[in-house]
Formats: structure tokens, sequence, C-alpha cells
């Protein structure tokens, strides 16, 4: 009975897992939209195929960055990555997952994963020139295992970690995380064959993914790469702490020869 009783609660853990790891706002696409436009973002790439938000820069585009956001909330609240981007001439769109914001579908790495290759894509297919395929923490997972399906130049891989698994068992050591998990989340093992520009920015004192796990993915990967460490910032404020000369080197490195010539 007491073996009978175990297995029940790691089968549980297992199913409850989903909610430990994806805590998506859903509001409804026009309330979305309304506030997108406020902020200077338009649909992408229409309100009736929504998959994301696009913001256009006034000055000479250098360059498109595809930013797959965290584990919260929906795409609409990243907008500040526009202001700042924009400002550097760096297109952005801010991706959407199935089953974040007003799109339907099914959470989970697969579905993720799979939907995100299909948006990178599209966006290669809409924008000529220098890709950047950024990602914010469970993002960055999605960006890694996206680059291996699909064409990016380069990475930006934010609080990333190098398997969920090593984060998981750091917040649960007394728990079997790696029979338990169902999404795995590898980027180490995603980013093996990987031979584009990357830049991994790991807050100081992250309390969420400690900065260890972004260092040791960063160990794993081939040159051209740089790593940033960001003083004093933990897992969500890291942003507030990075001005534009910050973001003006980081596009640099990102874009390289690759830049676009206004």
């Amino acid at each position: 009975m007491l073996i009978l009783a175990c297995v029940a609660i790691l089968g549980g853990l297992a199913v409850f897992q989903d909610s430990q790891l994806y805590f998506p706002d859903r509001p409804p696409l026009a309330s979305v939209v309304a506030e997108a436009r406020r902020e200077g973002l338009v649909p992408w790439p229409d309100a009736a195929g929504y998959r994301g938000l696009l913001a256009e820069p006034k000055a000479p585009v250098r360059g498109t960055l595809l930013l797959f956001h965290g584990n919260a909330g929906h795409a609409g609240q990243r907008g500040w990555y526009a202001g700042m981007l924009n400002r550097q001439g760096v297109r952005v769109v801010l991706a959407e997952y199935p089953g974040y914001g007003p799109r339907a579908g099914k959470l989970g790495e697969a579905s993720l994963v799979a939907d995100a290759a299909q948006t990178l894509d599209l966006v290669r297919r809409q924008f000529p020139g220098p890709l950047i395929v950024a990602g914010e923490s469970l993002g960055a997972a999605v960006a890694a295992a996206a680059a291996r399906e699909a064409d990016a130049d380069a990475l930006l891989l934010i609080t990333p970690w190098d398997t969920l698994k090593n984060v998981a068992g750091h917040h649960y050591p007394w728990l079997p995380v790696g029979w338990l998990l169902r999404d795995r989340y590898d980027s180490v093992g995603n980013l093996a064959g990987y031979r584009g520009r990357v830049a991994v920015v790991v807050a100081e004192r992250d309390s969420i993914v400690p900065a260890e796990f972004g260092r040791a993915l960063f160990a794993t990967l081939p040159e051209p790469k740089r790593l940033w460490t960001i003083p004093a910032a933990d897992h969500n404020d890291w942003w507030g702490r990075v001005d534009d000369a910050w973001w003006l080197t980081v596009t640099r490195f990102l874009l390289g020869s690759q830049e676009s010539q206004p």
C-alpha cells in the first residue's frame, strides 16, 4: 500500500507540473490589441491570425528581434522591449505562445516549440535581413529549441537555464525530478549544433533561475559568444538595470557583420 501511495503521489506531481511551469494570462484579443496600440504596437501578422505584436523602429532598420517571453503573463506585457530596441533601430516581434493571451492551444514543450518554429519561419519570410531570436527564462529554452528547427542568425538568451531538470532539482532537491518532468527543455542539447552568435545574460542575484545555470549553458557554447552579468539584479528586475548603451553593445555583437545597411 505504501508503494502504491508513493506512486500515486509521484504521478499526481507529474500531472501537476504544468501549473508550476506555465502561468498564462488570457485576456481577450480586443483588450490586447487596444492596449498594444496605445504603446505603439500592432497585432502580428494581423488581428485575425494573431501570433504576437510588432513594433517598427522610426530609425533605419538594422535587423529584427523575435522575442519569446517568460512563463508568466502574455506577450503584450513585454512592450518595454520594443521601446528599448526600437531606439536601436531594431524591429521587434513579441511572439505569443499557444494557450497564452488570446491564442488557443495546448501548453507544453512540444506545442510551444513547434509553434515557435512556425513563428520564426514566418518572421524570416516577412522580414528579410538579420534575425536575432531572443528569449527570457522559459522563453530562452523555447528560443534555443526553435533555433534548432529553423534558421536564426543569432540568439539572445536572457536568464536562461542549461536544463529544466537542473533548475527543478535546485528548487525541489527532495524530488526525483528526472523521473517526473514531462517537459525537458534541454538547452544544452538543443544548441549542440548551433553555430551562430549567442549572447547569454544572467542576473547576478537571480532567485528563480540562479546565474550558475546560465553560466553552465554558456560554457557549453562555441564561439562567437558573449556573457553579460547584470550586477545586483534578480530574475524579474534585470531590465531596469540596463540602459540604451548596454542594448547597443549587445545588438552590435549579435548583428555583427550581418547588420543591415540603411
